[in-house]
C-alpha cells in the first residue's frame, strides 16, 4: 500500500440467496478500482457467480480484470486440503485404528464448515500480505455466512483438545502406548501443524472482530420475507460482536416502468421500503434499481458502483455501532441485541464462560476480564439491550432475564 492512503478494509457482502449480493459486491469493488485504489473481489460461496458478473473466467488465482480491480473464485476444497492435509491423515490413521475402515474414516472427517473456513485462511493470508487496499467479500447466502463467521471461535477451543495426549508425552510414553493400546502416535509435524492452525484462527478471530478494518454489508430486496430474514441475521452479527455498516437495497422497479396492470407492485414495493427505513433507520441504506438486462460486464457493474456510492466512498467505514459495554464500576454488560426477543434470549454461566442463545442461535465466550471471579446476579432486556449484572459469587444466583 502506497503512504497516505487509508488502512486496508475488508467488507463482506452477504444475503439471502437471489437478491443479488454479487453483483453488488463486484459493483463496489469496480468503483473502488476506478477510484484509484487496489482492490481483489473475493467469492466464498461454492455456487461462485462472479464469472458471472463480469462476464469471464475467474479461477482460484486472482486475476486482473481492470486497472487496480482484481477477482478470484476460492476453492474451498483446494484451500482445505492445503490447510488440514497432514492433520487429516493423522486422524484417519487414528480412527481406522480403532475399527473403522477407510470410507467411515473419510465421512467423520467432514466437519460441516471445515471448508468454508480454510477459505477465510485464504482472505486472511491476502490481508496479511498487503497487496491491495481493499478486499471485497462475495459471502455464501446469510445462513451459510453466520455460520462461517462464528466458526474460528468455536473450533479454536476445539483444536486443542482434539490430540489425545501433550507432545510431551508423546516423546516419553508414545511408544509404549502405541504397542499397548495399538493407537497410532501423533509426529512432530501433526503437532506443528495443529498449533500452526490454532494460531492461524487466532488471527482470524482477532481481524474479523477488528471494527476498524471489518465491515459487513446485507444485501436485500424490498419484499417483507427478505426483510424479515435480515432482521434476524442482525440479531444473530450483533450477537457475534460484527459490525453492519451498510445495507444494499437491490432491485427496485422504477415506478415509471410499473404503471397500468403492476401498479400494485410499487405499493408492496414502498411498503417494503419504509419496513427497512423503520427497522434499519441509523444504518446507512442504499438503494439500485432494476436494470432492463442482467447486470452483468465491467462496464454495467462500474456504473451501478457510480449510482450506488454517488455521495461516499464505497471503502469508507460507514458506520458504527458497538455491539458490547462493560462498565466495571456498574458492574455490567450491555449487549446489543437488535430485533430480539425476550422469549427468545437464553443466559448463563459456566465458571469463566458465558453462554448467550436467541432463538437456534447459542454463542459460548470468555467472561470479560472486567467481571473476571464474578457471577451473574440478575439481567434485563429492554428494547434491543441485554444488561447482565455481575457480583461477587453467592449461593444462590439469579440467571433469568428479567424485564
Amino acid at each position: 500500500m502506497q503512504e497516505g492512503k487509508q488502512s486496508m478494509r475488508i467488507i463482506i457482502y452477504t444475503g439471502k440467496g437471489g437478491v443479488g449480493k454479487t453483483s453488488m459486491a463486484a459493483a463496489a469493488a469496480a468503483k473502488i478500482a476506478k477510484d484509484g485504489r487496489r482492490v481483489i473481489v473475493m467469492s466464498t460461496d461454492a455456487a461462485h457467480s462472479l464469472g458471472d458478473s463480469f462476464d469471464r473466467s475467474i479461477g482460484r488465482e486472482p486475476v486482473e480484470v481492470a486497472p487496480d480491480l482484481y477477482a478470484v473464485e476460492i476453492d474451498t476444497v483446494y484451500e482445505s486440503e492445503k490447510s488440514w492435509g497432514n492433520i487429516r491423515e493423522y486422524f484417519e490413521k487414528l480412527l481406522t485404528a480403532r475399527g473403522g475402515s477407510g470410507i467411515e474414516a473419510e465421512e467423520l472427517l467432514v466437519f460441516p464448515g471445515f471448508e468454508e473456513l480454510f477459505s477465510m485462511f485464504r482472505i486472511l493470508d491476502i490481508y496479511e500480505s498487503g497487496d491491495y487496499d481493499t478486499i471485497v467479500v462475495d459471502c455464501a447466502p446469510t445462513g451459510e455466512t453466520l455460520a462461517l463467521l462464528k466458526y474460528p471461535e468455536r473450533l479454536s477451543g476445539f483444536l486443542k483438545k482434539l490430540l489425545p495426549v501433550e507432545r510431551l508425552a508423546v516423546k516419553t510414553v508414545g511408544r509404549l502406548i502405541e504397542k499397548t493400546m495399538k493407537v497410532p502416535m501423533p509426529g512432530d509435524q501433526v503437532f506443528d501443524e495443529i498449533e500452526g492452525l490454532v494460531e492461524k484462527m487466532k488471527r482470524l478471530q482477532k481481524l474479523l472482530k477488528n471494527h476498524d478494518v471489518v465491515s459487513l454489508r446485507v444485501a436485500t430486496t424490498p419484499e417483507k420475507i427478505v426483510i424479515r430474514e435480515v432482521r434476524h441475521n442482525f440479531t444473530c452479527l450483533y450477537l457475534y460482536g460484527y459490525n453492519v455498516d451498510a445495507v444494499i437495497v437491490n432491485q427496485l422497479y422504477p415506478a415509471r416502468a410499473m404503471e397500468g396492470y403492476f401498479h400494485k407492485w410499487i405499493r408492496l414495493q414502498e411498503e417494503g421500503l419504509t419496513e427497512i427505513q423503520k427497522s434499519f433507520g441509523q444504518v446507512p441504506q442504499f438503494y439500485v434499481e432494476r436494470k432492463s438486462g442482467e447486470l452483468r460486464t465491467l462496464e454495467m457493474l462500474t456504473e451501478v458502483g457510480e449510482q450506488m456510492f454517488d455521495k461516499c466512498r464505497p471503502d469508507d467505514i460507514l458506520f458504527r455501532q458497538s455491539s458490547y459495554e462493560a462498565d466495571r464500576e456498574e458492574g455490567t454488560l450491555k449487549i446489543r441485541l437488535p430485533f430480539a426477543k425476550k422469549e427468545e434470549l437464553r443466559l448463563e454461566q459456566n465458571g469463566e464462560e458465558l453462554l448467550v442463545g436467541v432463538g437456534n442461535e447459542l454463542r459460548r465466550f470468555p467472561c470479560p476480564k472486567e467481571f473476571a471471579g464474578l457471577e451473574i446476579t440478575g439481567a434485563k432486556f429492554r428494547e434491543e439491550d441485554l444488561t447482565i449484572q455481575f457480583g461477587q459469587p453467592s449461593d444462590k444466583k439469579s440467571k433469568i432475564v428479567s424485564k
